[in-house]
Parts: C-alpha cells; structure tokens; sequence
C-alpha cells in the first residue's frame, strides 16, 4: 500500500465506524448519512465516493483498518516451506483481536434486527475472502493451484461464521467467563477448524 491508499483506506474507515457507532447509539433507522459524515467530519460528496448508503458503511466496520503493516511483515517473513493453510492460521491470529470480535457480535445483532444490513455484511464477506485468496494465489501459485486456495478459503470462511454469529459458542480474547459460560476459547476453537482442515473431517 502507497500513502494515497492508506489515505483512503482512513477515510473509508472512518466513515465506517462513525456509520456504526451511530447505528448502535441510534438504531439503524435513527440516523441519516448526513449525520455521518458530521461526526466523521468529512463531506456528504466524499461519503458518496466510498459508499451507496448508510447500510454499506456500517457493515464496512467489519472490515479491519488496522494491522496492515502487520500482515505485510508477516508475509515477508513466510518460510519457504509454510503451506496456504500455515498462512492463514498466522492471519486469523492476527485478525481476530478482542476489539474485532466485539464490533463483529455487535454487527451481527444489528443485522438480525435490520435484514437490509445483510446483503453488505456478505459483500464485506465476499471481499476478505476473495482478498485472501488473491494473496495465496500469489503467493503459493507455482505449488498450489488457484482452484485449492479458493476451497481453502472458503472452508476456512464458512467455519468461522458460526463462531461470528453466535451459533457456536465461543469466548473471545479478554471477554469475561461469566459472559460466555461453557464456551470454548477462541484458541481451542481456532485449533479445531485448523485440525479439521488439516486432517480432513
């Protein structure tokens, strides 16, 4: 990424996390885009070059900021001998921070009250899995093909949404046992759907 990309990509986001704050303050009907563009303190044309509505920017919050310089160092330090699966584990640790759960349980509850946030959150879904892809690829492209890295990433994607949705029970880094009882850590349960992919279900 150049400077005028991480530019717009902190603008995107903060358009995103002033949509989302609003929507958890104010319901998802209680606001208007002008309102976001306000607290974000950008204007309605420049809000329109990034999104098509309120609806698109809230669900954006599901897409990290921050971390960037992380995952470039990361990648630059990939043995030779790691696997598309080795880096996607690395990548899930890297990403899925206790401040990013909350933001994604918060959306998902957002979502099951407003179903027109749906379709956005599957684009956002679209996208990182997409994304991912496109790194492996890159990547792995002379031992791997790009047809095994888009199954890859899409088992990996679908086994973690039920931990985003609340159908799997599972307690995320710094949330108290009280709050998840019985759950699983995000550890044991990362360890699984790695174990999993590994050594076939």
């Amino acid at each position: 990424m150049n400077l005028r990309d991480m530019k717009k990509g902190a603008t995107a986001h903060a358009l995103a996390e002033a949509a989302f704050e609003l929507a958890l303050e104010h319901g998802l009907n209680g606001f208007v885009v002008e309102d976001v563009v306000q607290r974000a303190g950008y204007s309605r044309r420049t809000f329109a070059n990034y999104y098509s509505c309120k609806e698109e920017a809230v669900a954006m919050v599901a897409e990290p900021f921050h971390g960037v310089e992380e995952a470039i160092d990361l990648l630059k330090h990939t043995p030779a001998t790691s696997t598309p699966l080795d880096t996607l584990h690395q990548f899930m640790k890297l990403r899925l921070t206790a401040e990013y759960f909350r933001k994604i349980h918060k959306l998902i509850s957002l979502a099951k009250s407003n179903p027109t946030l749906l379709p956005y959150i599957l684009i956002v879904h679209y996208k990182q899995q997409a994304g991912a892809q496109a790194v492996l690829n890159r990547l792995y492209h002379d031992r791997y093909s790009a047809e095994y890295n888009r199954l890859l990433t899409s088992a990996l994607t679908g086994a973690i949404m039920p931990m985003f949705d609340g159908s799997m029970n599972v307690r995320f880094p710094g949330q108290p046992e009280e709050e998840a009882t019985g759950a699983i850590t995000l550890d044991e349960y990362m360890d699984q759907v790695f174990g999993y992919l590994r050594n076939g279900f």
